[in-house]
């Protein structure tokens, strides 16, 4: 094969011609000036409680407020004034801040305005409003409304506009009016859902306003797409001394039904299909700016599920958080460094299941509560904490040798706890971090898992150059300890296989009872202007564990990385914005080994249309692979490389369209390429419908198979097994939403997925530190396939069988829920879920119609009707 070598010798040249290109493009476009010292708006308090949340903005506050007027451009045309005239006020009562908007325009029929349930992603015009109420220049609080009454909320944990967390869920209210210059908006914001002291001098504000129909935002305190930071740029809210800071007391108490039932019956059913059980959810302010949060047997039954895959690796799926209790708030518990804290450990399948079918048992441990307190300390330190309890699960196993039935534990129950403390001390942010998880003792589980897991460390950030540089590092720890055999298992993990033949640095003990680690980081980037760079470096040491936890993927390993890339915010006559970058990385292990190189170079171009196009590509040179054996000697991997394009209309247009592919190969004939895309149609303004298909197909020429005792002596007496597996993956993610109301909606997904595998060319690893099979069938071997699909196989005057791998997924996942806020903060549910999945051992290439089968695939209806009220205590 020649592919990799044409790589090497073409990206370096399309890079320096992409580098050189693009600068010499970008003419000198429209420069605006905006405002060049921070604006200030005086809110006015009612002294006469004549606010009605209606959107007409006729109350007697409202002639008595002062409007802002000026709105600057940040998109087309940076920094000119806005072209649409835009009204804003802010108003406080004893018990919330009121906002009023009149937004005008000459095309009062043109107004994009659909109806869409709360936080989705409208495009729809839109006033937001950004409130910085702690006054500390780094956090915000944003409150969206569309012109048609949907509402978005989300908060800004850091200094930086993109930066957003939807999970964030107030109690606030909106009502829109249209009129015929234009329409309002009129916001009730509770201030129990704000977090301030009150002796505050300001507030940070801003506002924006997005008119999709001209393709503009205005912004009243402009901040320039080059420029760093978000609410270090607002403006002063000033006038807010009579606003207290309120302790909230909030308590969400909910009764929950739900109802199972197999799409194929079974002989064995017994008992009730139909379970009820309740819980609570309540928020205590513990002072004005700290919330307690306990919850008392949570229900996520309204919860989408996590798509469908095949994982082929010695890794875990991770998988995103949906659970609206570990999402609120998590941010205070990440800083710089490891993953410490990952909440899907919480609730997750029991680990002490047995591979067996004759075992019945949950899919997921059940919570029994949790806690957490987020928000600022007095000092101004931010902190996040959390305290949960897993459940014992017990799993019903039948014998088939003895035939006897028992109940066996598969879970102990188990504590967590996380927290974090970030202070700021000028431009410097220092965190630290601690976990802890231990399990009550169970003599079966122990020799399983680890009793009780210990990390932690320290992390840091400093800003200089007016927020547009940063530097930042960390330093971790940490332990776990139990049980030899458990501490074992730990050691033979894929996270560090010290059970390798060839290890030469950490080797297999198997008389410890406990295993102790250390990371470290640092690294420097320049995030602002038209150049950007990074560099950065991490170690972290064999022994280094943090998935009881957090999550990690490898330990023993030290990698660097380098970045640079060059951009332009200014449109012109090219382009409206473009950029353009180089990466590279390289990855040891303590033994010096190489385990890893990748190159890299993309560009991003948002063209004069809103056309926004990317493409990248890579290339990974040969290096030394001490995963691909899975616990036997290192393996040399392929050299790949691969190109991808990427393609998306302007978000303004009513239609949302994206495509994107990729193909790569390597010197071993391996080869994939990927399709995918995402269409969003609105066929009115109150329902919407959106299909994200994707294809794949991949030879992968290095998949390892099993591992065989009875080896030759040049692998150390194994056989690790591997071949090449042609696999195809379909699938379908479907969402559709429609909204009666704005707190009325009804919402679907729904996910067909089908993916494929055939094995072939098995051989065993020839030598290590090699990448040459012996195959199976040359050299002197034989291999024949038997009817069951197994392989027969002769070698070195040995005879063994391996099995058939080839598979046949099927799979179907769907979730239906009916959503009505019928009162501020309380919900009712309405929820059907499909869970149907099938697997067989064929390898067929796969087709369109495989896909629709999977709807006929046997599995498990879920039926929940669930009810949840606010009190505000």
């Amino acid at each position: 094969m020649t592919e990799p070598g044409v790589a090497r010798r073409v990206l370096p040249a399309v890079v320096a011609a992409i580098l050189l290109l693009f600068p010499a493009a970008g003419a000198v476009g429209a420069q605006g000036l905006g405002p060049e010292v921070r604006q200030q708006l005086r809110a006015t308090f009612d002294e006469t409680g004549s606010l009605d949340l209606d959107g007409r903005l006729d109350d007697a506050a409202w002639a008595q407020a002062e409007f802002a007027t000026t709105f600057w451009q940040r998109e087309p045309d940076e920094g000119m004034p806005s072209t649409r005239r835009t009204e804003v006020a802010f108003v406080f009562d004893d018990e919330a801040l009121w906002v009023g908007a009149r937004m005008y325009t000459e095309d009062p029929d043109g107004i994009r305005a659909y109806l869409t349930r709360r936080d989705q992603d409208f495009n729809s015009e839109q006033l937001i409003v950004s409130i910085d109420s702690d006054y500390n220049h780094r956090t915000a609080f944003s409150f969206g409304v569309n012109a048609a009454g949907g509402r978005r909320d989300w908060f800004h944990y850091e200094d930086d506009i993109e930066d957003r967390d939807y999970s964030w869920e107030p109690v606030w209210g909106a009502r829109v009016q249209r009129h015929a210059e234009g329409w309002n908006a009129e916001l009730r914001i509770p201030l129990s859902q704000l977090r301030f002291d009150g002796d505050e001098p300001a507030w940070g504000v801003n506002v924006a306003r997005y008119m999709p129909d001209i393709q503009e935002w205005a912004l009243w305190e402009l901040l320039q797409k080059a420029e760093p930071g978000w609410s270090s740029r607002f403006g002063d809210l000033t006038g807010v001394e009579r606003a207290f800071g309120v302790r909230h007391t909030e308590l969400i108490p909910y009764l929950a039904v739900d109802g199972h039932r197999d799409t194929e019956p079974h002989e064995d059913e017994s008992g009730s299909p139909y379970d009820g059980f309740a819980g609570a959810d309540l928020k205590i302010g513990l002072t004005s700016n700290l919330t307690l949060d306990v919850a008392v047997n949570p229900d996520f039954g309204q919860v989408e599920a996590d798509p469908a895959v095949v994982n082929l690796t010695a890794f875990e799926e991770v998988f995103e958080e949906r659970r609206p209790f570990f999402t609120e708030g998590r941010r205070l518990m990440e800083g710089l460094g490891p993953r410490y804290y990952y909440s899907r450990r919480l609730g997750a399948p029991p680990r002490g299941r047995f591979e067996t079918d004759t075992e019945v048992a949950h899919d997921q441990t059940t919570i029994l509560g949790a806690a957490k307190v987020t928000g600022r300390l007095p000092g101004g330190a931010w902190v996040g904490a959390l305290f949960a309890v897993n459940d014992r699960e017990e799993g019903h196993f039948h014998d088939p040798e003895t035939h006897t039935e028992q109940d066996v534990a598969i879970e102990p129950r188990s504590g967590f706890g996380v927290a974090r403390i970030e202070q700021q001390f000028g431009e410097w942010r220092v965190g630290l971090t601690g976990t802890a998880h231990v399990d009550e003792h169970d003599e079966r589980l122990s020799e399983l898992l680890t009793a009780r897991a210990f990390a932690g460390g320290a992390d840091w950030r400093y800003e200089w150059g007016e927020g547009e540089f940063e530097t930042g590092g960390h330093i971790g720890f940490s332990h776990i300890g139990g049980d030899s055999l458990a501490i074992l298992e730990a050691q033979m993990s894929s996270a560090r296989w010290f059970q390798r033949p060839d290890v030469t640095t950490a080797r297999l003990d198997p008389a410890r009872t406990s295993l102790s680690g250390y990371t470290a980081g640092a690294g420097v980037e320049k995030v602002a202007g038209r150049w950007l760079w990074g560099l950065s470096g991490d170690v972290i040491s064999p022994g280094f564990e943090i998935n009881e936890v957090g999550q990690m993927f490898s330990a023993d390993r030290v990698s660097t990385e380098a970045e640079v890339a060059i951009r332009e915010t200014t449109p012109s006559d090219f382009a409206e914005s473009w950029q353009v970058g180089v990466t590279a990385g390289n990855a040891w292990n303590f033994e010096g080994v190489r385990t890893e190189t990748l190159l890299g170079a993309g560009a991003e171009v948002k063209w004069p249309s809103g056309l926004e196009t990317g493409l990248e590509l890579e290339y990974a040179p040969t290096a030394l692979s001490v995963d691909l054996t899975r616990g036997g000697p290192l393996m040399e991997t392929a050299a790949a490389w691969g190109a991808s394009a990427s393609l998306a209309n302007d978000r303004s247009a009513r239609t949302g369209l994206s495509l994107e592919g990729g193909y790569g190969r390597d010197d071993l004939d391996g080869w994939v390429y990927r399709l995918g895309g995402s269409i969003t149609l609105r066929p009115s303004t109150r329902l919407e419908l959106r299909l994200d298909p994707s294809y794949e197909r991949e030879v992968e020429s290095q998949q390892y198979v099993t591992t065989l005792a009875d080896g030759r002596a040049a692998t150390f007496g194994h056989r690790y097994v591997f071949g090449s597996i042609d696999r195809s993956t379909l699938a379908m993610q479907i969402r559709g939403s429609y909204a009666f109301t704005p707190d009325f909606t009804l919402e679907a997904y729904l996910e067909p997925f089908a993916a494929i595998g055939r094995y072939q060319g098995l051989g065993e690893l020839l030598r290590p530190r090699g990448k040459d099979l012996l195959r199976y069938g040359e050299m002197g071997s034989s291999l024949r396939r038997a009817t069951d699909g197994s392989y027969e196989v002769t070698e070195g005057g040995r005879a063994f069988s391996l099995p058939n791998a080839d598979f046949n997924v099927l799979s179907f996942r769907s979730n239906v829920v009916l959503r009505w806020e019928w009162g501020d903060g309380s919900t009712l549910f309405l929820v059907w879920q499909q869970d149907r999945s099938d697997m067989r051992t064929s390898g067929e290439l796969i087709d369109p119609g495989r896909v629709l089968d999977s709807f006929g695939a046997p599995g498990e209806h879920v039926f929940l009707v669930k009810v949840a009220y606010w009190l505000h205590l």
